[in-house]
Formats: C-alpha cells, sequence, structure tokens
C-alpha cells in the first residue's frame, strides 16, 4: 500500500470526541469489512475479560451479587477489576439508553486497562466495550434480573455507531465526544463539538461531561447545559463533589473525576490505535498472501506506518500542555497507580505529573496491556524498533520534541526494568 497523506479522523465512548492521525486511502487498496477474511470479526469468539467473566458464570466457578437499585454493578466492577472512582458521568443523550439519560439521571461509566461499563440508573441494562486483543472493540449488553444475568454479544445495535471506515477497512472502536447538550441532555447538532485526545487543550473538552476536581486557571465544557444558544453551569466547575448539580445519593460516589476522564481520553484512542495497526498488516498481509502479483514492499510500507501512528500515541506525541496544576477529586490517581509494574527504585509508566501533562514519564502504561503484546509479530517488532530509535536520542524528529534525553532515559529505564518480552538488546 502507498500511502499518500495523513488526515485527522475522530470516534465517540459515552460522550467526548477522539481524534487521530489515519493514512488516506491509495488507489485500488480494497475497502474490505469486518465479516470478511482476514478479521472475521461476527464469526470470532472474543478472548477478553468480558469473555471470560461470563465463561465463569456460566460454569458455576463465579456467583455474582446482586444488589437492588444496583443490580449486579458493583460485583461486575469487582471481576473487571474497574475501580469505582473511575466513575465518569455523562448527561448527553449518546448510548444506546439515551431515553434514560439526562442532567438528573445521567450515565456512569467505570473503566479498567481494557474494559468500559457503562451503568444508567434504573435500568436492568449494563453496556460494556472491552478491548480485545485480536477483534479490537467488542461490545456486550448484561440483562441483569434477581435470579441472573444473561449476557450478549452487540454487533449489529453497537456497530451501527462504532464501526469507522479507515484506509484498510471497516474496524471497530470505542468512540468518545464533547458536545453542546441542553438541560434534558439532548445535542444541538448545530453547534460545534471537539475531537478530543491527548493534543485537544482543556477547553474543548467534556461537554455533554460532569466534571470534578481542580483544574486552576484552565477551563473547559464540562458542568454545563445549553439555555437557548449559551452555556448555563451547573454548578462549580472545580468541586470535589457533585452534591450541588443533582442527588448523588443513588451513585456508588459522588465524583467524576477529570483525571479519570483524562485516562479514558488516552487509553481509548491508544486502544483504537492498536486495532488499527493489527488489522492494517493482517490486511495487507492477506492482500500479499493472496495475490501473486503483490508487491511485498506494499506490506513492509504497511506495517511501518502503522507502527508509527502507534509509537506516536504511546510517547504522547502532541500531547496539549496543562496551564494549571490538576487535581484528582477522589482515590482514582492513587488506585490507578497502584496497578502497575514498578522498579525498585519505585518508578512506573503510572506515576502522574498533572502540572504540565498526564504522566511523569511520557509512555503510556498499555505497553504492558494484552492488546499491545498480541500485535501482529512484524508490527510489534516495528514499533519496538522506532520506540528504540526515539528513546536512544536517535530519533530527533520535532514531534517527540516534547521528550527531554531525561525523559527518553528514564523510559527506556522503565522499561527494560518491567516490560517482559522486549527484543534482544533493548
Amino acid at each position: 500500500m502507498t500511502i499518500a497523506a495523513k488526515t485527522k479522523r475522530s470516534f465517540a465512548i459515552g460522550g467526548l470526541v477522539i481524534a487521530w492521525l489515519v493514512a488516506l486511502p491509495s488507489p485500488g487498496f480494497p475497502q474490505t469489512r469486518l465479516e470478511e477474511a482476514p478479521i472475521n470479526y461476527l464469526e470470532t469468539q472474543g478472548q477478553n475479560p468480558v469473555r471470560e467473566l461470563m465463561d465463569k458464570v456460566d460454569s458455576g466457578e463465579l456467583i455474582l451479587e446482586y444488589e437492588p437499585g444496583d443490580g449486579y454493578l458493583r460485583s461486575i466492577l469487582q471481576e473487571l477489576g474497574a475501580p469505582i472512582s473511575s466513575q465518569a458521568l455523562v448527561f448527553s443523550k449518546t448510548s444506546l439508553q439515551s431515553g434514560r439519560i439526562s442532567p438528573q439521571n445521567p450515565r456512569a461509566i467505570y473503566f479498567s486497562d481494557d474494559v468500559y461499563i457503562g451503568w444508567v440508573r434504573g435500568s436492568s441494562l449494563l453496556e460494556i466495550a472491552t478491548a480485545d486483543p485480536q477483534l479490537g472493540a467488542v461490545y456486550y449488553t448484561f440483562q441483569m434480573s434477581p435470579q441472573r444475568v444473561f449476557m450478549r454479544r452487540e454487533n449489529y445495535r453497537c456497530l451501527g455507531c462504532h464501526e469507522k471506515t479507515v484506509d484498510h477497512g471497516k474496524l471497530p472502536m470505542h468512540m468518545i465526544r464533547s458536545v453542546m447538550a441542553r438541560d434534558n441532555g439532548n445535542i444541538n447538532l448545530l453547534l460545534k463539538d471537539y475531537a478530543t485526545d491527548h493534543t485537544s487543550p482543556i477547553e474543548e473538552r467534556w461537554g455533554g461531561w460532569y466534571v470534578t476536581g481542580e483544574h486552576g486557571d484552565m477551563t473547559h465544557l464540562g458542568n454545563a447545559f445549553l439555555k437557548g444558544e449559551e452555556a448555563v453551569s451547573l454548578g462549580p466547575s472545580t468541586a470535589d463533589t457533585l452534591q450541588q448539580q443533582f442527588d448523588l445519593s443513588m451513585w456508588p460516589t459522588p465524583s467524576s473525576d477529570i483525571v479519570a476522564l483524562m485516562v479514558m481520553e488516552h487509553q481509548a484512542e491508544m486502544q483504537n490505535r492498536f486495532a488499527d495497526a493489527n488489522y492494517a498488516v493482517r490486511r495487507a498481509r492477506f492482500v500479499s498472501e493472496s495475490d501473486d502479483q503483490a508487491d511485498g514492499q506494499s506490506l513492509q510500507t504497511t506495517v511501518h506506518d502503522a507502527a508509527e501512528l502507534v509509537v506516536e500515541h504511546l510517547l504522547f506525541s502532541g500531547e496539549a500542555a496543562l496551564s494549571s496544576e490538576i487535581k484528582c477529586s477522589n482515590s482514582f490517581t492513587t488506585d490507578f497507580a497502584a496497578k502497575g509494574p514498578r522498579t525498585e527504585d519505585g518508578k512506573s509508566l503510572r506515576d502522574f505529573d498533572l502540572k504540565t501533562r498526564m504522566f511523569r514519564y511520557p509512555c503510556s502504561y498499555l505497553i504492558y496491556s494484552k492488546v499491545f503484546d498480541a500485535l501482529e509479530p512484524e508490527l510489534k517488532s516495528e514499533v519496538y524498533q522506532q520506540l528504540w530509535q526515539v528513546l536512544t536520542n536517535q530519533d530527533q524528529s520535532p514531534k517527540f520534541a516534547h521528550l527531554s534525553v531525561q525523559d527518553r532515559s528514564a523510559i527506556l529505564d522503565i522499561l527494560r526494568k518491567t516490560k517482559t518480552g522486549l527484543p534482544q538488546g533493548f
């Protein structure tokens, strides 16, 4: 595949749009569907934490605990490793259960490193998305009753919004948007919404979301709804709880933490880039193996360009600088930092900075994930090669200018001491 240019694409998980660079399609490159080879998305059973959870439930190995009002929510969060402190509340009508969502009854999203759980108070339905190592984003619904929980993999209902076309074909993706919502949660589609990733300025983020935590003199679009064409505040923008916005007694925690929101933004796009890159390489290899006339150089080009998109996001290229210190409103920073591996002297890729940037050591913690480890072999090899060139100061391109010599050295040291499966000599 010959790539002539790049453009920005965007996508939405319950309410924030993430944008990333993708290659423009080269002439003649096939637009393959998810159900077609080599992806076979619809017929391939996922191997992911959600599937593993339900296998345990179905076999009787695990019994989930039902609670009136919450159903199996807390039990499922615990099993999937999603802390209560990760709760992010979105009041825009941007999900399968939009009829139940409003500023008075926001949708809660909880997440771990590979799973997102959406819950609406008063509903028996949980919406769950996961990052599957082979399939990328996969969607499930859990129907809850005191007698049982019934899981269903959702393809057609969810893919209606979550399937996107990129240069190499169709791709399932997690989606997040920042929108302008009215006091009933409806979106004004005539007003601008914003693509959101770690390159987006804070002032463009979290439209349609509640936000708690301190952010100094920076402003954002959260905690406000439209009255006419003007945004009206629903309460203080730097509070630790949402007690002035609505009745919190029915939610597991009174927060919708700003740091959790920032981490979720980074994570969702990182997982999408893993899937995008993996799909591109698998499809290019399939074409190469199926066509005697195929040019092997096209596969090599695809591998290189796919790895480049991964490495840029792994190393927080283009991250928007923070002009004020950000402070967490609950225990999320502690809960999050406790999950990752650490060096003997205490360093971790999960250590936060929150003064000028999100993380102290700007290399994504998702390098430890099963999704990363499952990247196609030639793709992962190229990712490591490009990563090595940056971290050893061989790549001094402007997109990595935010990484000082000290940053690069520290990241390399942490990876050497904590990441299994590094290439020999890394």
